[in-house]
């Protein structure tokens, strides 16, 4: 298994001595933002994770291996090239045995993530169960993999083009605990509030580390979500986005838009509605979330350290 696997040397560095790391998904640059916006935005959440004292591992596949923490180069690589395959779960076998390129998601960042012995993993926000999923069974691998991968994600809540609702029901059958930092209304993404409370409210870094480290303790397998609203100042309208997404969805029906290649064009579809405001509320996200898995990760470290003397 090993050998499918490629440290950069911050991060062996990192596991040598013993730093907290976090891990960063790649579909975000290669699928989720135009050049040169996806590069300096990743530099930017690798930088906000170094500040906070603990040390980023943005995870790909390149040329058949899944590389945990990468280059600048490698950054810039993905950033640019054509033809880079958005990973999950599935995808992983068929892109390492053809040594291609591969962009993980969610899911397949988790995977790697524990691979790599990697405990807390920040992204924008969780894929889920779509809009008719009852019709057309189109759930995100996202919530499968929660259930799976011992990894906490740090999210800015599901994404607001799914249907919120049932995306919790599916992560209660999987007994994935949904938490609220700092809040007890589950964040939709693009707005600090939705129709859906949490399961539980975390105030601080320490105690949502004492809750991951209980969890885990107890053999309790899978991830936890743990969803931190957007900054106040970057939010958008509640209102005005439930109606653009309503105009997106619409749009993706009749250009009989379906599978993996919903999301992105859901998304894309929302930055084109709100003229770029999104993409801005998509950065600020990412990079709040990054500081505060920082802290997290760095609290989870110290109470391993403790346990082990």
């Amino acid at each position: 298994m090993m050998s499918y696997i490629e440290y950069s040397e911050e991060v062996k560095e990192a596991k040598r001595t013993g730093k907290a790391i976090v891990a960063l998904e790649s579909t975000i640059i290669s699928h989720g933002m135009p050049y040169p916006q996806n590069v300096k935005t990743a530099r930017e959440v690798e930088d906000i994770i170094r500040a906070k004292g603990a040390v980023p591992a943005t995870i790909a596949i390149l040329n058949g291996k899944i590389k945990i923490g990468l280059s600048h180069e490698e950054l810039e690589y993905l950033g640019q090239a054509s033809g880079v395959i958005k990973a999950s779960r599935r995808d992983l076998p068929y892109i390492l045995a053809s040594k291609k390129d591969g962009a993980t998601t969610v899911a397949a960042t988790m995977i790697c993530a524990e691979l790599a012995d990697i405990p807390v993993f920040v992204t924008g926000g969780i894929g889920g169960v779509h809009r008719n999923a009852e019709v057309t069974m189109d759930i995100s691998a996202d919530l499968e993999e929660l259930a799976l991968s011992n990894v906490a994600v740090v999210c800015a809540g599901a994404k607001s083009i799914l249907d919120i609702g049932l995306t919790l029901e599916y992560l209660e059958t999987k007994g994935v605990p949904v938490l609220g930092y700092k809040t007890d209304s589950l964040p939709a993404f693009y707005t600090r509030n939705s129709a859906y409370d949490v399961n539980y409210r975390v105030n601080t870094s320490l105690e949502t580390a004492e809750m991951l480290k209980a969890k885990w303790d107890l053999g309790l397998k899978g991830g936890v979500v743990i969803a931190n609203p957007i900054p106040e100042k970057d939010a958008l309208d509640e209102k005005e986005m439930d109606e653009i997404i309503e105009l997106a969805l619409k749009d993706a029906e009749e250009q009989g838009v379906t599978g993996k290649e919903t999301t992105p064009f859901l998304l894309g579809k929302v930055k084109e509605l709100t003229a770029g405001k999104s993409l801005t509320a998509n950065i600020a996200l990412v990079k709040h979330n990054a500081e505060i898995g920082a802290e997290i990760a760095l609290q989870y470290a110290g109470l391993s350290k403790v346990e082990a003397l």
